[in-house]
């Protein structure tokens, strides 16, 4: 019987899970997606969908049946309950935060659970929420497999000089170092560029990897080799709510003035960004604004994204392709265009047109640098890494 695999990705507010049929060796047919998303708003929504109706279940839900992570999981697992003809044969998570010792994806185990549980500190918006449906499905399945898939991994064996801080050995040695995330969904752009585009595939490439969490990726031959983020997911490109690359003596500072742990963290992960600039997360919003503070929070992602994709020239020893991913790098053309104004100097030149109707390839043809636009698949690349654990491939 072909493996029925169920991938989830929890956060802090949306609920994201799909459903693969594979044949033991290669990934066949989803055969659900769907999320639940507004977890604690006002607004909350249930949609699923297949290849063939893609518009399955798309329902607005009261506060009340999905006010936490609990009840949202909860409604999924009824409607999985309903709807699939068996139970999955394996389950994938999403799980943000490796550390140093995991380089791939594992099968979770009591020892496992517990050292990434040792974790959340590093990631305290995504790792708790993370692990929490594997907590859950353990308690009521604990014969079910369960394959913890990082965010980490996809950027393990970066050299020492990429990989560290210009801090005291002992702090090394403790695992504060420069880690990455967002490695599935580069790990997915990369398999995505070999399979369609693999005159640039082993090239030069940066992925900027833009959404509510951003990142940027360089990338040659399809390995890691540099990127925007470090010891935790606050670090590099002004984010929706956090503020990205950011002077230590900030933090010091605001220590001084009296602000707890609890206080600073608060401010880090919810408060700076783009909301911290403009007091919207949306980029919809942010776009439609006239306000002034709208149009700064504006210029500096795009002015900061640019730079840090400049940056990460120097790790390439040039640029042949640039990548937009992501929520934000697939569907906001206007971002795109000023992001890549601060890039003409390389040659860059966009298709004003291609850019706007969110074309695969934007970049004129005179472009020194191929512009493209790739829908992420994080979940298609944690059910591949699910099946692998599972059968030893």
């Amino acid at each position: 019987m072909n493996p029925l695999l169920l991938v989830v990705n929890a956060g802090s507010s949306s609920l994201k899970f799909g459903v693969y049929e594979s044949d033991g060796n290669k990934m066949l047919d989803l055969t659900y997606s769907g999320q639940v998303t507004g977890i604690g708003s006002t607004t909350p929504r249930f949609r699923v969908g297949s290849l063939d109706r893609p518009g399955l279940v798309d329902r607005e839900l009261d506060t009340h049946e999905v006010s936490s992570l609990d009840q949202a999981q909860a409604l999924v697992s009824d409607w999985l309950a309903q709807n699939l003809r068996r139970d999955p044969d394996a389950v994938g998570h999403r799980i943000v935060h490796g550390g140093p010792n995991y380089h791939d994806s594992v099968l979770v185990t009591p020892a496992v659970l517990q050292e990434l549980e040792g974790l959340a500190s590093l990631a305290p918006l995504h790792q708790r929420n993370n692990l929490h449906p594997v907590h859950v499905i353990g308690q009521r399945r604990p014969l079910l497999p369960q394959v913890a898939c990082f965010d980490t991994a996809f950027h393990r064996g970066h050299r020492d000089i990429v990989e560290r801080f210009a801090i005291p050995e002992r702090f090394f040695q403790r695992g504060v170092r420069r880690y990455g995330f967002h490695g599935l969904s580069y790990e997915y752009i990369a398999g995505h560029l070999k399979r369609h585009y693999p005159q640039v595939a082993d090239g030069r490439v940066i992925v900027a990897h833009l959404g509510s969490g951003a990142s940027a990726c360089a990338m040659k031959a399809g390995l890691s080799v540099e990127t925007t983020m470090g010891f935790t997911a606050l670090d590099g490109l002004p984010m929706c709510t956090r503020p990205g690359r950011l002077d230590a003596g900030v933090v010091l500072w605001m220590m001084e003035q009296g602000m707890t742990h609890e206080d600073i963290q608060h401010v880090l992960y919810y408060e700076s960004g783009l909301k911290g600039l403009s007091g919207l997360t949306d980029m919809r919003e942010l776009l439609a604004s006239d306000q002034p503070q709208a149009e700064l929070a504006l210029a500096y992602f795009a002015y900061r994204t640019a730079e840090s994709i400049a940056g990460l020239c120097v790790a390439l020893g040039g640029l042949d392709t640039l990548v937009f991913t992501a929520g934000i790098g697939e569907n906001c053309p206007e971002i795109r265009a000023r992001v890549c104004r601060h890039l003409e100097w390389l040659g860059l030149k966009l298709d004003g047109q291609a850019n706007q109707r969110n074309a695969s390839r934007i970049s004129s043809g005179e472009s020194a640098v191929s512009v493209l636009v790739v829908p992420t698949n994080e979940e298609w690349v944690i059910a591949n890494k699910t099946l692998r654990v599972l059968t030893g491939a």
